[in-house]
């Protein structure tokens, strides 16, 4: 148990912050940078046109062909791993260890993530296949086999297999903690929960959301399109609406919110002093791993869903992943922040919350 501790440890510990701080982010802002360049700015030059069509379309009836998604579901099925978890508990994580300007780097990533994300869906339907069974797959493990060689196949087999474990510790456990926490606070808020009610309660949310996945997942990328394109709208709007309502409730508080991000974004000690342990490097470190984890700009993971799209083109669907970044980060996101610097709400700084705060 000691070993297996030990190992967790470091993990967890300096493995972690070198992968974050020396690796990807790195290798995000600077990809991100280059790809602006690279595509003129088209998160920028082609704001409007990708905005008219995507969510200008979004009410027009799409159909998809055998083995596909329309457009709108792939876009769903990408924002059903992040909007929740990653805007409700991701940027209040990040402002409570990286303190409020964490929010303005989280907007600075978002906007380079734009362009990311718009290239990886390019690639994924540019070098997209059939399966055995008719249906469309795609992904960095195809664009990198086939777009760069026979060499680099087991850069994409690696990616497979690492793609594969984040998806427990990323998305599914992440999720179904804060699913739980939820749970286990509202019960508090009206009773005493025991210990072993709390067990208990995990349980049986742990079995009642297996159940549930299961019947989406088994049933294809059809079902899954389809329970996506009803729920993810859905629950955005109200989420929105709720927000806004807080928001409206205290916005005297707005100008304040915005000034407290900027102020803070290159002096955080300047705002929390010394003692909460914010230093500049984890205010740019938790608000760029924040967006990462909100808009999943540069993980390759979304780029497997809006692959089964029955899109025009590669461009015609790359479009769909700037409205993605934007919608989930640069609206969603910055609601939350501004919900939570704005209501007052007391935060621990330099302690990592769950989806209670």
């Amino acid at each position: 148990m000691g070993i297996l501790d030990a190992i967790l440890g470091f993990l967890k510990g300096p493995l972690n912050d070198f992968a974050w701080m020396y690796t990807f982010l790195p290798c995000a802002i600077a990809g991100g940078l280059f790809l602006t360049i690279r595509c003129g700015g088209v998160q920028f030059a082609h704001f409007g046109h990708a905005m008219k069509n995507t969510v200008g379309k979004m009410f027009q009836k799409q159909e998809a062909g055998e083995g596909a998604v329309t457009p709108m579901q792939a876009v769903t099925t990408a924002l059903s791993a992040t909007v929740g978890t990653g805007n409700i508990v991701g940027t209040s994580q990040a402002i409570a260890l990286g303190g409020y300007g964490a929010v303005f780097w989280l907007w600075l990533a978002a906007l380079v993530g734009m362009v990311t994300k718009y290239s990886e869906i390019v690639l994924a339907i540019k070098y997209r296949e059939r399966d055995k069974k008719g249906d469309w797959v795609g992904g960095p493990m195809y664009y990198i086999s086939k777009g760069l060689g026979q060499n680099w196949k087991w850069l994409a087999a690696l990616y497979a297999g690492l793609a594969a474990l984040a998806c427990f510790g990323i998305g599914n456990m992440s999720q179904v903690n804060s699913i739980t926490g939820s749970i286990i606070g509202a019960f508090a808020a009206f009773t005493t929960v025991s210990a072993g009610m709390e067990i208990t309660l995990k349980w049986i949310m742990g079995i009642v959301l297996a159940v549930l996945v299961a019947v989406i997942l088994l049933g294809g990328i059809k079902r899954i399109g389809a329970v996506t394109e009803k729920l993810i709208p859905f629950m955005s709007v109200f989420y929105i609406l709720f927000t806004v309502i807080v928001i409206g409730a205290h916005w005297r508080g707005i100008g304040n919110a915005f000034g407290l991000i900027f102020s803070t974004a290159f002096t955080p000690q300047a705002m929390f002093g010394a003692t909460t342990g914010i230093v500049l490097k984890q205010t740019v470190i938790w608000g760029l791993r924040r967006s990462a984890f909100s808009n999943e700009a540069g993980l390759g993971s979304a780029a497997i869903a809006h692959a089964a799209a029955d899109t025009k083109g590669p461009v015609n669907q790359g479009l769909y992943g700037i409205f993605e970044v934007f919608i989930d980060t640069i609206v969603i996101c910055s609601l939350t922040s501004l919900t939570i610097i704005c209501s007052g709400v007391e935060i621990g700084f330099g302690v990592k919350p769950g989806s209670e705060l």
